[in-house]
């Protein structure tokens, strides 16, 4: 159990059968009645977002997660397939499972798979990734002025807007938690 006066940002809690994050709390104490704990919480596995307020010192059942670093290994259909690098055991997820990652996810990448009571709830992907440009149209000469971008598709078929002068063939760094561009590598 975990005291709504022991919240942190990243505490994950169970509620209504479902496990939450806490994006943001305050600890509200009005000069008139008992203090409260005013929290946003964000579902692990909806990705929406609530407001909810708690008695101060109300305790809630913490949600405990299992992490553990698997390897994107190969694709089977629609599937991708993990193999835990402990046990070495294969784990077959679906795109949705995955999430919005799974547009950067490449064979071979290290990935962390969070379990809670033997399901999978998110995969966290690295917080950048090295990815070769296999489409974009051709840069124009003098066409810098304004700093612009342009669209360009990467190895594992992801979308990215990218500065002019980036061409077929290049392996750019992309942040996977904003889809931008980094740099080239």
């Amino acid at each position: 159990m975990l005291s709504s006066n022991d919240f942190r940002t990243g505490s994950t809690i169970e509620l209504d059968g479902e496990v939450w994050r806490v994006v943001e709390f305050l600890h509200v104490k009005p000069g008139k009645g008992s203090a409260f704990v005013r929290t946003k919480l964000k579902n692990a596995q909806t990705g929406s977002v609530v407001e909810r307020t708690f008695r101060a010192g109300e305790t809630v059942p913490q949600a405990i997660l299992d992490k553990r670093g698997m390897q994107h290994t190969y694709r089977e259909g629609e599937a991708f397939v993990l193999m835990d690098m402990e046990t070495y055991e294969e784990v077959r997820l679906s795109p949705e499972q995955i999430g919005d990652g799974a547009k950067y996810l490449s064979e071979g990448m290290d990935v962390n798979v969070i379990y809670w009571n033997d399901k999978v709830i998110e995969v966290e992907l690295p917080n950048s990734v090295v990815l070769e440009v296999t489409e974009t149209d051709p840069g124009v000469k003098g066409d810098t002025a304004t700093g612009g971008t342009k669209p360009a598709t990467v190895s594992t078929g992801a979308q990215v807007m990218v500065p002019l002068f980036i061409s077929i063939g290049e392996r750019i760094k992309i942040d996977t938690r904003n889809d931008s561009y980094l740099g080239r590598e």
